[in-house]
């Protein structure tokens, strides 16, 4: 899919917004930034007032690309380091990684094959 795509990584507290002219360019920016982000996941849960959340449930960066005829996708960093691709506008649908693929890799694959 070509044409003018938006991502926005939310590392954190902080927001950054960039632009990219292809699909592929979309999610290498987001690859960049959240495989470091992942990096980073310390595995451990947290607490809340009225229960405890795993580390998997926990989501430390997402990084959402907005595209052509209203695409929205991305991809959630977990607590435990682990990425997960979605797609969708009011609810997110997650994108089932086949054998030899990457979160990134299926994002992909769901966005060209939509």
């Amino acid at each position: 899919m070509a044409g003018d795509w938006k991502v926005t990584l939310r590392l954190g507290p902080r927001v950054v917004r960039e632009r990219a002219a292809t699909l592929e360019e979309a999610i290498a920016e987001l690859r960049i930034s959240l495989v470091a982000a992942a990096g980073q996941a310390s595995g451990e849960g947290s607490s809340g007032m009225f229960r405890e959340y795993e580390a998997s449930a926990i989501v430390i960066a997402r990084g959402e690309l907005r595209g052509p005829k209203g695409v929205r996708a991305g991809i959630d960093v977990r607590g435990d380091g682990s990425s997960e691709a979605w797609v969708g506008r009011l609810t997110k649908q997650v994108v089932e990684q086949q054998s030899g693929e990457d979160a990134y890799q299926a994002l992909e694959r769901a966005l060209t094959t939509a």
